[in-house]
């Protein structure tokens, strides 16, 4: 019998709406019997029982608010009558036992990968375009006009717009209506793509507004940012383009490639405009060294790789209230079979970690880790909030539309993406994941800039959970979308790539939904298909800021 309700924690004093409930409508769960006072919308929460102003509101069995009036039975909780709040944490005592998950049935599966010179092993092989400042990103246009096609990248996209019938209708004096009626929308004819240069699968082109102008800091992390992409695991080489005066200096670029792997045999070119004799021979010179680098890179071909030199990236963005029901735990149970095989995954978005900090800080392996994790959150929080917007401004209009309406619950949630491993490493932004096992990273909730800082982090690949939808790709990391719910997956399965809406649904569960999960990782990572993100040509890319502008 389908479920109507769901208690997700035995300590809950909330129950989750599975469909649509009216006011009035009996609801029963373990015996006890529950009439609506409101309309209760698929997603949101009510009330299990009486709730007393100040009382806690408690989901996933953390706290997630706090009544701000009494609350009766049955109530729909809202804005209106809860507050975000949070539980205090402190470091602690370790606990680090966990159940490992059976991974019986892949333990003799490999992925066929690009094995690096330092060990490494990437799931793409791209080169890169890079300019170290805003003011090369018209220079970085040129070149992406100049090599794309003729190299043989192109768009994947299945349709086109006929803009030229919107001209032709305008011009002979068509109406508003007869415009917004056209038939625009096309079937774009499939070209095969015939590359140069077939063992490289694509040449990426970043743009940012970054390098100069703000505090010197920010211009450090894009630099250390900018090395993770470089030494990236997917990355067979890069081209580099300077100004010459920014911030952002060269040697500071080479200094932090040199951190991060001192003896790199990757081809690395880089340019500066203000040496050259002109802008046609400064964009001819980066032309040929791109191809002559190109032709080096090709040489390399995949060859199987164990699961162990998997580093995923675990994302979330569009988040509704099942994420944290089907969506999340589903990846965060593909993450824990990684860690089990001896692979490294990242938990990133700090903002959305708040209110399970103390579950995480006792997750943590070392002392050493526990209190970075905590300076990092408080130090992050109070910047947060010296800017005037704290942690719990987080939640999105569309969190709060569809059920997380406050940080705290919007937070238990997300956490579940991280599974049940111990946390074996905790990172700063920029800062690469090394060690085997669940790392935490420091970056915003912003879905491009969290999900840039993974790559930069060396995710060689990326699982992006949603609620709402979401196109965000990377240019470096192939990025898997997963719904929480069927809507989505049939509405949007242009760019959903897995739905984990039956475990809602009660016809699968989670683990069976994390094996269904890894199995397509393996088939992404061994290049036997793209991701959606990918087919799209979806490649975001926005460092993050964390500086003021001078």
């Amino acid at each position: 019998m389908k479920k109507n309700i769901l208690k997700v924690h035995p300590n809950d004093n909330i129950i989750v709406a599975l469909e649509n409930l009216s006011a009035g409508e009996v609801v029963s769960y373990e015996g006890v019997t529950i009439e609506m006072k409101d309309e209760i919308s698929l997603k949101h929460k009510f009330a299990e029982k009486d709730l007393e102003k100040g009382q806690n509101i408690i989901m996933y069995g953390v706290i997630v608010g706090k009544a701000k009036d009494f609350i009766k039975q049955g109530s729909l909780i809202s804005q209106a009558n809860v507050a975000h709040d949070t539980a205090d944490y402190q470091l602690g005592e370790r606990n680090l036992s966990w159940t490992k998950p059976d991974v019986s049935r892949f333990s003799e599966r490999t992925f066929m990968g690009y094995h690096r010179e330092d060990g490494q092993v990437g799931t793409r092989n791209h080169w890169l375009v890079i300019p170290l400042v805003f003011c090369e990103n018209r220079n970085i246009n040129v070149l992406r006009e100049a090599m794309s096609k003729e190299l043989g990248y192109i768009s994947h996209k299945d349709y086109s717009v006929d803009v030229r019938q919107l001209v032709k209708l305008y011009q002979n004096g068509a109406s508003e209506s007869e415009i917004l009626s056209a038939d625009v929308l096309q079937n774009a004819q499939k070209i095969k793509e015939n590359r140069v240069f077939p063992n490289i699968d694509g040449i990426k082109f970043l743009t940012h507004d970054g390098g100069c102008g703000g505090i010197r800091q920010d211009s450090e992390a894009l630099c250390n940012l900018l090395a993770g992409y470089i030494t990236h695991p997917n990355v067979a080489g890069a081209t580099v383009l300077s100004l010459g005066c920014q911030n952002a200096q060269i040697p500071i670029l080479e200094e932090a490639i040199k951190r991060r792997n001192p003896n790199i045999q990757k081809p690395v070119y880089f340019l500066e405009q203000q040496k050259s004799s002109s802008e046609r021979a400064f964009i001819a010179e980066a032309v040929q060294k791109t191809f002559v680098g190109m032709a080096k890179a090709n040489e390399l071909q995949r060859a199987p790789a164990p699961i162990s030199k998997l580093t995923l990236g675990l994302e979330c963005g569009g988040s509704d209230g099942f994420s944290g029901i089907s969506a999340n735990p589903v990846l965060g149970y593909a993450s824990d079979m990684i860690v089990t095989m001896g692979g490294k995954t990242i938990l990133s978005e700090f903002p959305e970690l708040n209110g399970v900090e103390q579950e995480l800080v006792n997750r943590c392996v070392s002392d050493e880790a526990a209190q970075k994790f905590s300076h990092l959150m408080k130090s992050y929080a109070q910047r947060a909030e010296a800017a005037g917007s704290g942690f719990d401004m987080n939640p999105s209009p569309g969190n709060i539309r569809d059920g997380l309406i406050t940080d705290a619950m919007k937070s238990a949630g997300a956490a579940k993406k991280g599974g049940t491993s111990p946390v074996i490493d905790v990172l700063d932004y920029t800062e690469p994941a090394v060690k085997p096992g669940l790392n935490l990273l420091c970056t915003p909730g912003n879905d491009v800039e969290s999900t840039t800082g993974l790559a930069g982090s060396w995710a060689n690949l990326i699982v992006f959970t949603t609620g709402l939808g979401t196109p965000t790709g990377n240019p470096v990391a192939p990025v898997l979308k997963i719904s929480s719910n069927t809507i989505l997956a049939d509405r949007m399965a242009d760019i959903i790539d897995l739905d984990t809406g039956p475990v809602i649904a009660g016809t699968s569960t989670i683990e069976e939904k994390g094996e269904e999960l890894l199995d397509l990782i393996i088939r992404v990572a061994s290049g036997e298909m793209m991701a959606k993100a990918e087919e799209l040509g979806q490649d975001d890319f926005i460092p993050w800021k964390r500086g003021i502008s001078l």
